[in-house]
């Protein structure tokens, strides 16, 4: 059984930093991607960042790109998403996913299981 724990959440000046934290169970890394997608309130879910081990490569929303960084741990099986500069607009639930595959892809498709979300707030 595939199960995700996303941790890290919370309030958070604009200009300030937070690091999100996936633990995965029962899924390896070098087989599928890891992604991580937020939904802001009133609005859908967006691919913000995924990883995969397979060939080390990374995908990044434009919205973010610069700013956050994605990373893993394969032998704890957890990835990370550390967030700098933070934006009023990056405010939203923020999720991790396993993909269907090794790829890292950007769509909700493209994802199988998905772990509860962690609330990231930014205030201006």
């Amino acid at each position: 059984e595939v199960q995700l724990q996303a941790s890290g959440g919370g309030l958070v000046q604009a200009g300030g930093s937070l690091g999100l934290s996936c633990a995965a169970s029962g899924v390896t890394f070098d087989r599928y991607a890891i992604g991580w997608f937020r939904q802001a309130p009133g609005k859908g879910r967006e691919g913000v960042s995924a990883i995969s081990d397979a060939d080390g490569s990374r995908y990044y929303a434009g919205s973010v790109k610069g700013r956050f960084t994605i990373s893993s741990d394969v032998v704890n099986n957890r990835v990370y998403l550390q967030m700098n500069s933070l934006k009023p607009e990056d405010t939203a639930v923020y999720y991790c996913a396993v993909s269907r595959s090794s790829y890292p892809g950007r769509g909700l498709t493209d994802y199988r299981y998905w772990g509860q979300g962690t609330q990231v707030t930014v205030s201006s």
